[in-house]
């Protein structure tokens, strides 16, 4: 298979373009979308990311390419219909991805980052982990190989997915067409999504369909305007600071755990367990206001 175009260094001027564009237009309008300390943390977390994917992709090639030679089929790399499954296969295991990101605190330590910043604006969209790859985020999309997806167009589509994003991450658009936002991800979907009050918590996993949210019981429609960040301020535009937030909670609780089982618990429980009882997952939470609204 030729070597496709890697679109996302291609993309980078446009990104480029539509930040500075959006903070122009906010500005002009008398928004606070844009806070400079906060965009350049953005920054140099997206270059940050961007330098240890560019280290990194060479060993995730291989992986994915040692998957392949133990495929089940061969689909054909110049069919049409080929690319679309892989569209849709690669959407699928994003949502997975990222919705046990949300819900495995392991996973939650690196994508926490992204949801980590009080602004709202397409900055946000670079404002990436650095961890990822420590933490395997790569191995939801090991079944693709498997199934006889060529490895290329595996990191070809992720690449698709991570532009498409982008655009979503804005307050200066709202609705799109119904029928638009009946089937694709949108900023009104995404902004549900970067939402920290209690009623937004965990929902619209999307990439770039809104589908799987419908389908999988995770959306949640945009009905007043969200809190952004996470629920407990980190309190810090310090780049290095926030990549490794989340990992210097997690070595804290764990110094202070006692027991294996707990252990376990503090890396695989969803974000928020705890042993005593001091702190509760969103799924505890809701269960708690329920009985309370119930006075069970």
């Amino acid at each position: 298979m030729n070597d496709l175009p890697n679109i996302m260094l291609a993309a980078l001027p446009a990104f480029t373009v539509l930040m500075l564009a959006e903070g122009i237009y906010a500005w002009r309008a008398g928004r606070g979308d844009y806070r400079a300390p906060d965009t350049a943390a953005n920054i140099v977390l997206g270059l940050g990311s961007m330098v240890i994917g560019v280290l990194s992709a060479g060993a995730m090639l291989l992986f994915l390419s040692w998957l392949y030679t133990h495929r089940v089929w061969t689909l054909p790399v110049d069919a049409w219909w080929v690319w679309a499954l892989c569209f849709f296969a690669d959407d699928l295991s994003y949502y997975w991805f990222h919705r046990i990101s949300h819900e495995v605190r392991w996973f939650w330590a690196s994508h926490s980052v992204h949801h980590s910043s009080e602004q709202y604006n397409f900055s946000v969209a670079v404002r990436q982990t650095w961890t990822g790859v420590i933490t395997g985020s790569f191995l939801f999309w090991f079944w693709m190989p498997l199934v006889g997806f060529h490895p290329k167009m595996v990191l070809f589509m992720q690449s698709v997915s991570l532009i498409y994003q982008f655009w979503i991450h804005t307050q200066s658009i709202g609705r799109m067409p119904s029928w638009f936002e009946a089937v694709f991800n949108t900023p009104s979907h995404h902004r549900v999504h970067h939402g920290s009050d209690f009623d937004y918590l965990d929902a619209n996993y999307a990439g770039t369909l809104i589908i799987w949210d419908r389908l999988f019981g995770s959306y949640i429609p945009e009905t007043f305007k969200p809190k952004y960040g996470l629920t407990s301020s980190i309190g810090t535009d310090n780049p290095i600071r926030i990549a490794f937030y989340e990992w210097r909670n997690i070595a804290r609780d764990l110094r202070k755990s006692r027991g294996f089982s707990t252990m376990l618990n503090i890396l695989f429980q969803p974000p928020g367990w705890s042993a005593d009882g001091s702190s509760m997952t969103t799924r505890q939470a809701r269960a708690a206001a329920r009985r309370k609204d119930t006075g069970a």
